[in-house]
């Protein structure tokens, strides 16, 4: 039996440049990057040297504080380059493919026959257990943990976020024994929650699940957002996440015995010509969707959604867990008169600052300009929470995060959050605060103070 949860508060950004539900094209990379730092806390140890040569799951990396959590490549080939940056801090490992795909065996099973012993060993022995993100924090699953609960968003409201049931409509078997192994690892529930309003959901008819029903604006898909009203996170608590791309993987390395990372990905954005979704792995260089974007010039890539996605530049990587890239202008330009200007039909208002509110089924061409500076405080909080769906106060938490008072962001709501889930009060914030940042060096805080 479902659950329905209706939530009144949130935003939806008309951003221009959604997707077609079609695959464009198939991107085999020939470079493919293993990026440790997409991962927080993850202290990486090399397990390879320029020239090796790897298959799909040969460990790549290991973590310094639990060698059993291990990076591995989504590719087969050789070893390319180690890149380093300052202080010699190891940025990612660029592993050339030979086209071939070939992959480790990890044998074929059924994942509901196994014990919880069993499923932790093939998930750490594979490299897919990186897909266990743990809250409070958004760290990598600590596998000496049982977890409360495990939770899944089974849809995403991000501006032009990747269609979900087109992206694993057809992983149905994979996406149940994805469900079969990760309800071995916690005496809780596996919680799935879908858009009330989804037709044909791939996730509604799983197995073993509690299923959730959804409908609201952005961020009514964040997980995070979910876990707040279907059992919120206290002190003390731990759940896991999983995103569906991490289910499927998980599902396919039962039902396939392989390291299997391919997945659809949305290329999408104001400035992406005839945006498609592309099948590729993660790891796999902007470059190689030069098509999409030509050579226009001013032009910001992003490795997920416009609000709370790396900017990753043309030089740059596809994200582990990311399903979308987001193709913007930059916006350097300035407007002479600027919000005086009542008649601002291309421009967005969350506050009806401007007639544009009367075309509300219009999209936008938006870019990074600011349109202001940043400066102090200047609205209560009731101004930030009309966008934020959970019972936190957001401008005292960001503030204790900011103050660095461990006591005030526990009593605020630190271990409900990640940073993702406050990207709509970043993107109303009238003084250009980035709120983000704000909580990302918070839970920074509390990480180092709490271990």
């Amino acid at each position: 039996m479902s659950k329905d949860f209706v939530l009144k508060k949130g935003l939806d950004i008309p951003v221009a440049g959604a997707a077609e539900l079609r695959v464009s094209k198939t991107i085999a990379p020939g470079i493919v990057a293993v990026e440790p730092t997409s991962f927080k806390g993850f202290l990486p140890r090399l397990l390879v040297a320029e020239g090796d040569s790897v298959l799909c799951g040969s460990p790549v990396l290991a973590d310094k504080k639990n060698p059993d959590i291990l990076l591995a490549s989504p590719v087969s080939g050789t070893v390319r380059e180690i890149v380093r940056g300052e202080k010699r801090k190891l940025l990612a490992v660029l592993i050339e493919s030979d086209g071939k795909q070939a992959a480790l065996d990890f044998g074929v099973r059924d994942a509901g026959a196994l014990d919880a012993e069993q499923v932790r060993t093939a998930l750490l022995q594979s490299g897919l257990w990186p897909w266990l993100v743990q809250r409070p924090y958004g760290i990598i699953a600590d596998p000496a943990i049982r977890p409360r609960d495990i939770f899944i968003s089974a849809f995403n409201t991000a501006p032009l976020a990747a269609d979900v049931n087109f992206c694993f409509g057809k992983e149905t078997k994979a996406l149940q024994a994805g469900v079969d192994a990760l309800s071995k690892l916690t005496d809780g529930k596996v919680h799935v929650s879908i858009a009330a309003d989804a037709q044909d959901s791939p996730f509604a008819g799983l197995r073993g699940i509690e299923l959730h029903r959804f409908s609201g604006k952005h961020p009514a898909g964040n997980v995070g957002v979910q876990i707040s009203h279907i059992a919120p996170i206290r002190k003390l608590d731990t759940v896991w996440t999983v995103s569906p791309a991490g289910l499927a993987a998980i599902g396919k390395l039962f039902t396939t015995g392989r390291y299997d990372a391919v997945r659809k990905v949305a290329v999408t954005g104001p400035m992406a010509f005839a945006p498609a979704y592309i099948e590729t792995v993660p790891g796999m260089p902007m470059r190689e969707i030069a098509g999409f974007c030509g050579n226009s010039e001013g032009l910001r890539v992003i490795s997920g959604d416009i609000l709370s996605g790396k900017t990753v530049g043309r030089e740059g990587y596809l994200g582990f867990a990311d399903t979308q890239v987001t193709l913007v202008r930059e916006g350097t330009d300035q407007e002479l008169l600027g919000w005086i200007r009542p008649f601002r039909f291309n421009q967005f208002s969350a506050d009806r600052s401007y007639f544009s509110w009367l075309l509300p089924k219009k999209k936008y061409a938006m870019d990074t300009n600011l349109h202001g500076g940043p400066r102090a405080f200047l609205m209560n909080d009731g101004y930030y929470a009309r966008v934020l769906p959970m019972d936190i106060y957001p401008v005292f938490l960001a503030k204790a995060c900011l103050a660095g008072e461990i006591e005030n962001m526990e009593k605020y709501g630190i271990y409900e959050v990640l940073p993702e889930d406050l990207a709509t009060c970043e993107f109303v914030d009238p003084s250009k605060n980035d709120i983000q940042d704000m909580i990302e060096k918070g839970i920074d805080l509390m990480l180092k103070e709490m271990a």
